[in-house]
């Protein structure tokens, strides 16, 4: 655990000193975020904060390379060169789309380039939970591989639209994803320096180390370049997950033998995958491009009912700490009180949800006159 507790200090550390360079390199490339229609922030503000996170990434890497207790994680180096090549690619793609702008078809290739380029290195699914255990073939891996990368990009990505929302709800969706894999790895006597538990201890510090200047006001956005990269290491922790599981091993006591290491991501990450598939289904009733951007997400609908920014976002994060958390609590606790927990904490949400003018009163007192509003991150 020590170990992986420096590897978090490090990449939030470099992360957060590496910010403010990136911020002014974005203001002298003009790399910025325009104020339009369906925007909720009010001022240009200049984004390829991923380039920060990227920097921290990579000092993570780079630390946890020289642990000796992580030594398991880089034995033979494929699969870490195989994380990196798709993270390169999609941090180029990012940083492409925020300086010029790509058509959606063209960033759709990007993505799948990268992702591709993952699993035919060997990040890839290569078994279901189909009639026990179904080890699916090369091709079939490496499509379905490509499809999880895609759905995992695209929902960070819609769900970056308000300052702070994305990083907190990558650090919340990582941070119980480490917490399922490591948790695991104690119980079954399986390897603890692993490279799914790896990068989301990574995913946990880019995003703290980051925060702090994107939080509302934010100063710097992450740009596609962040949300891309973050959809891709969520899913590479995922698909690195699975394969490294033996279903037969973890059969018996409170898992669920074969579902759950499949089952936990999608929990972790309910609440970015719902907008993602509201977005879908409401743009494609319309008839409109399904990737074609509008202003009604979730956390758009959170400031229509009154909720100001920063309640909107500490909504959202509460909502995915409750479905992760309760997702992880199932795995080691007995069902019947990971149920209590989750119906509590769904009747104080849905109380907080529902309850937004008299909280936004509340903290109207607390702020000091003339101070703006509107930032989006």
């Amino acid at each position: 655990m020590r170990e992986y507790v420096l590897c978090l200090l490090a990449a939030a550390a470099v992360t957060y000193l590496l910010t403010p360079p990136v911020e002014r390199l974005a203001r002298a490339w003009r790399i910025m975020a325009p104020v339009r229609d369906r925007d909720v922030h009010d001022t240009p503000t200049p984004r390829l904060g991923g380039l920060a996170m990227l920097g921290g990434l990579l000092a993570g890497l780079l630390l946890a390379s020289k642990l000796p207790k992580m030594g398991s994680v880089f034995e033979g180096g494929q699969t870490p060169i195989a994380l990196l090549s798709g993270v390169l690619v999609i941090v180029a793609l990012g940083v492409i789309d925020d300086k010029w702008g790509l058509d959606a078809p063209t960033k759709l290739a990007g993505q799948v380039l990268a992702a591709g380029l993952m699993a035919f290195q060997g990040v890839a699914i290569i078994w279901l939970p189909i009639a026990g255990t179904f080890v699916l073939d090369p091709l079939t891996s490496v499509l379905f591989t490509v499809l999880i990368v895609l759905i995992s990009i695209n929902a960070i990505n819609f769900i970056d639209g308000l300052d702070g929302l994305a990083a907190g709800i990558v650090a919340i969706a990582a941070g119980a994803f480490f917490a399922y894999s490591y948790l695991l790895s104690v119980e079954f006597g399986f390897e603890r320096a692993t490279l799914a538990t790896l990068v989301s201890v990574l995913l946990v510090g880019m995003c703290i180390g980051f925060l702090p200047h994107n939080l509302f006001p934010a100063r710097i956005f992450m740009g596609d370049t962040g949300s891309m990269m973050l959809g891709l290491l969520l899913a590479a922790g995922t698909i690195t997950l699975s394969g490294q599981v033996d279903p037969s091993a973890v059969a018996g006591g409170t898992l669920f033998p074969t579902l759950l290491p499949i089952l936990l991501p999608i929990a972790v990450m309910a609440v970015p995958l719902v907008d993602l598939l509201l977005a879908v289904v409401r743009r494609t009733r319309a008839g409109r491009n399904p990737f074609a951007p509008d202003k009604k997400h979730l956390h758009h609908r959170l400031l229509e009912m009154g909720h100001s920014q920063m309640r909107a976002v500490l909504v959202m994060y509460a909502w995915t700490g409750l479905i992760a958390g309760t997702a992880v609590a199932v795995a080691f606790v007995p069902l019947g009180y990971a149920v209590v927990g989750f119906a509590v904490g769904l009747s104080i949400l849905m109380w907080i949800v529902r309850s937004p003018r008299s909280a936004q009163r509340a903290e109207v007192v607390q702020i000091a006159p003339g101070r703006g509003t509107g930032t989006r991150g």
